[in-house]
Parts: structure tokens; C-alpha cells; sequence
């Protein structure tokens, strides 16, 4: 009876104890292994139609025979499409900077498909009616322009402005595909996307960083 009463008050202290011990942290998620997880769903998208442009070539071409001499113009719109093939991304394509919290992703070649022409809205003017009914001149002028428009588009597709646009909405897209999760699952990172070229040269490059609190506070005053 005399050592029941210590038995007690050790049983009900140890109970107390265990009752009010601090909560246990939750687990950190591993950055790695969140972007490993996001690269699966990201390649399902597959090629990632990012931007299109529209453009107007303008061929001319001539042919003498005969001693006379005819000529073509041709007006040709059409409308190219850029996108990355995000299937082609692999995990070492992925690389996570602890120091300064950064994932950074290196995208697949920009890819420019086209040019779709739009014959609804083709234009020609030509001269030296009388060579091309008495030859095949009329038949060489048309593919020799076809081929010459053709070309322009493309040139004036991979110019820098549409590149420079397509490029950018499309780090801007899978900069937050990987960004969402990397936060949704506690971790406060940054994620950085670029382009390189086959010598490895950084063509371009977008950083997502998280928005701090008195970030926040200083636009909602800055709009106010």
C-alpha cells in the first residue's frame, strides 16, 4: 500500500507527459523527388504548342523565251507554329541547387512547324501573257515562287522576335508546371528554365521565383 501511491503519480505524470510532448515536424519533402514526380505528368503533355506566328512572303520571278519576257509575283500568307516536344525531357534534363533552392530545367530545342498557307487569301500579278500561252513558263514561275515563298516564311518565322516570344511563353508554362507542386508540397523554390544551343550555349533563360509576403503587400499597395 505504501508504494502504491509513487506508482500512480509516475503512471499519471508519464501520461501527462506523453500528452503534452511537442508534435512531431512533418516530414521534408525531397525537391528531387517532387520534380522527378511532376517530369512524369509534364512529358505526358507531349508537344507543347507554345506560340504561332503569322507571316506575308513576297516572291517574284521571271522567265524570257521567245525573245519576250514574262513575270510572276506572288503574295503568299501563311501561319507557323512553335512548340517543345516535352516527351523528349529526361531527369537529367533536371538539376536542384540546395544552396540557393533552385530547380533548374533544360528544355528540348524550340520546334517550328509550317508554314500552313492560307490559299483563300494568295495573291498574283503577272506580265507577258503572249510567252506563257505559247510555253511552259507560267509552270516554271509558279513553282519557282511556291519555292521562294515558302523559304521567306520560314526565314521570317525563325527571326528573332517570333523565336524570342515562343521561347519565352514556353519556359514561362513549364517554369510553373514544376513551380505548383515544388510549393503545394512545402518547399519554398525557385525554378529556373532555359534553352541551349547543340554547343550548349544558353540561348534563353526565365526564372520563377516564389512571391514573398511583403511582396505582396508592396504590389496590392503600389495598385492602390
Amino acid at each position: 500500500m505504501l508504494v502504491l501511491p509513487p506508482i500512480v503519480a509516475l503512471l499519471l505524470g508519464g501520461l501527462l507527459g506523453f500528452a503534452l510532448r511537442p508534435e512531431r515536424a512533418p516530414p521534408i519533402a525531397d525537391p528531387l523527388a517532387v520534380a522527378h514526380a511532376t517530369l512524369l505528368s509534364v512529358r505526358d503533355q507531349g508537344r507543347l504548342a507554345t506560340f504561332a506566328g503569322r507571316f506575308v512572303a513576297v516572291a517574284s520571278a521571271s522567265e524570257t523565251r521567245l525573245g519576250l519576257t514574262a513575270r510572276k509575283t506572288l503574295i503568299m500568307p501563311g501561319t507557323v507554329r512553335y512548340g517543345v516536344d516535352l516527351s523528349r525531357l529526361r531527369r537529367e534534363n533536371l538539376d536542384w541547387d540546395a544552396a540557393t533552392r533552385t530547380l533548374a530545367v533544360t528544355l528540348p530545342p524550340l520546334e517550328i512547324s509550317g508554314p500552313q498557307i492560307d490559299f483563300n487569301e494568295v495573291q498574283e500579278y503577272s506580265e507577258g501573257g503572249i510567252v506563257m500561252a505559247l510555253t511552259d513558263a507560267e509552270r516554271a514561275l509558279d513553282q519557282a515562287n511556291r519555292r521562294s515563298a515558302q523559304q521567306e516564311l520560314m526565314r521570317q518565322a525563325r527571326a528573332r522576335t517570333p523565336t524570342g516570344l515562343a521561347r519565352d511563353a514556353a519556359m514561362r508554362l513549364v517554369a510553373r508546371s514544376f513551380a505548383l507542386p515544388l510549393r503545394s508540397a512545402g518547399i519554398d523554390a525557385s525554378v529556373s528554365v532555359r534553352f541551349v544551343d547543340p554547343s550548349g550555349r544558353e540561348e534563353a533563360s526565365y526564372l520563377d521565383r516564389p512571391r514573398r509576403i511583403d511582396d505582396a503587400v508592396r504590389d496590392r499597395r503600389a495598385g492602390s
